[in-house]
């Protein structure tokens, strides 16, 4: 498997191999369009101005003496012959009379048309063009203007710059193989940091974080690596914390119902004592089926547990919770004050809103002093209505506030069997909320209690 560096290398060779290839199309593109056509453009309005001195009839001695007093002062090769074949007196090489003049060019000079040639020429070691300019009178082709010029070669026209192009052109490489290499150095080194710590992670060092403070996407993607770092690491503390907790709720009521077990085995309970213990070993065992439904319900709701949505009268719902709740309510003397709109009908799972509204008075009455009081009540808007359950219990404090509805999350760290559950209550009614399209937020005062409001949608039937 090839390098991301070896990668980039190749490709900033393969954008140089283009940019040479493309400065040499262009530098011919150049020579064929402004240097040779340009003298072609030139050799044909010499031979033009020539011909308007033709008045006609055979070319005449005094006509191939003008122009050989032109060619004199010009820079291109001019010649006037009333015969091709006259033009071996006159030129410096040989030339082939069939190639230069064959039926298709005699065809063209006699329409008055201008034939250019270009070849090679080994006398001058060079390309040579020429241009064929026609003499006609009455369609007889009375003799021919004959330009020809060697072509400078391209390096010829550059030899004078061509030790400073090359020298430019080095450093220019030089200059570009080392910008080249510090990029590839400040792309790759960030992306090894973010691959070492991403090995790291991978074996459980979930406090590696990357020192990248650039602003560009590695920069980003170095941020973005950190949050998921810190978001691993506070899950990761989070299942601990609470497998801790699960744990230590279990050895409890195991321990009891294990050590009353061996001593009905043994034999060593009264009588006297026997109903007390009963009653002890089915108060354990509740407390392991109510954290044992509490997972399973954490567990449903976060695999999107199927909802229900029917309309359910919301007065009713409450009476029928504040049943179930009342006899953990009558332990510590606590009142419920209802307001509740009898006419409000929501759109909810029956089982979920139940559970939600257990949930959260569960936790309201487990915090409130003794001899309280908890009012329920909600209130209406177009399309939902929010239910408010207040106590007067300790409260929040502000740093613990925002996280209370988080899975595991417990605002006492002691675990005390007498002042706080498994922090599962509150997490399943906020999954089970979203899971209804509805919200959940709290309002807290130290030592004034808390207010849960819960957000539900309203059966739209009950505005017709």
């Amino acid at each position: 498997m090839k390098k991301l560096s070896v990668k980039i290398w190749m490709l900033l060779l393969l954008f140089i191999a283009i940019t040479i290839v493309f400065l040499v199309i262009f530098t011919n593109f150049l020579y064929e369009e402004l240097y040779v056509e340009d003298t072609e453009t030139s050799m044909i309005e010499i031979a033009v101005n020539l011909q308007d001195m033709y008045n006609g009839g055979p070319v005449t001695n005094e006509f191939i003496k003008r122009t050989e007093d032109f060619n004199r002062f010009s820079d291109m090769e001019v010649f006037a012959v009333r015969n091709p074949k006259e033009l071996s007196a006159c030129l410096p090489f040989d030339i082939d009379y069939e190639s230069l003049i064959g039926p298709e060019e005699r065809v063209q000079l006699i329409a008055g048309e201008t034939v250019i040639k270009r070849g090679y020429e080994k006398r001058f070691n060079r390309e040579v063009v020429s241009v064929i300019y026609p003499l006609v009178d009455e369609n007889r082709l009375e003799g021919i203007i004959y330009v020809y010029v060697p072509l400078t070669k391209m390096t010829e026209m550059a030899s004078k710059d061509v030790i400073f192009l090359l020298a430019t052109v080095s450093l220019l490489l030089l200059l570009m193989a080392w910008i080249s290499l510090k990029t590839v150095q400040k792309v790759l080194v960030p992306l090894d940091k973010l691959k070492v710590a991403a090995n790291e992670m991978a074996v459980g060092n979930y406090e590696t974080r990357v020192n990248i403070k650039s602003s560009d996407e590695i920069g980003e993607l170095a941020k973005t690596f950190n949050q998921m770092a810190t978001s691993i690491q506070q899950e990761d503390e989070k299942k601990r914390d609470f497998l801790s907790i699960v744990s230590h709720e279990l050895r409890t009521p195991i321990s009891y119902i294990k050590g009353y077990g061996e001593a009905f085995e043994q034999g060593l309970v009264t009588e006297e004592k026997k109903k007390e213990i009963y009653t002890l070993i089915v108060q354990e065992a509740n407390r392991m089926q109510k954290l044992t439904n509490d997972l399973l319900t954490l567990a449903r709701s976060e695999h999107h547990q199927e909802v229900h949505l029917t309309p359910l009268v919301l007065s009713e719902v409450v009476r029928e919770v504040l049943q179930l709740v009342k006899s953990l309510a009558d332990k510590k003397h606590i009142k419920f004050t209802v307001t509740i709109d009898e006419e409000t009908i929501i759109k909810a799972d029956e089982q979920m809103t139940k559970q939600i509204l257990i949930n959260i008075l569960e936790n309201a009455i487990h915090y409130s002093s003794d001899s309280s009081t908890i009012i329920i009540g909600n209130e209406l808007s177009k399309k939902e209505t929010t239910i408010h359950i207040k106590d007067e219990g300790c409260g929040i404090a502000p740093e613990h506030l925002a996280h209370i509805t988080e899975r595991f999350y417990r605002v006492n760290k002691a675990r005390s069997r007498l002042d706080g559950g498994t922090g599962l209550g509150l997490s399943i009614a906020s999954q089970l909320i979203e899971l209804q399209k509805g919200k959940l937020d709290f309002k807290s005062e130290i030592k004034k209690g808390t207010v849960a409001y819960i957000t539900l949608p309203i059966w739209e039937d009950s505005f017709l």
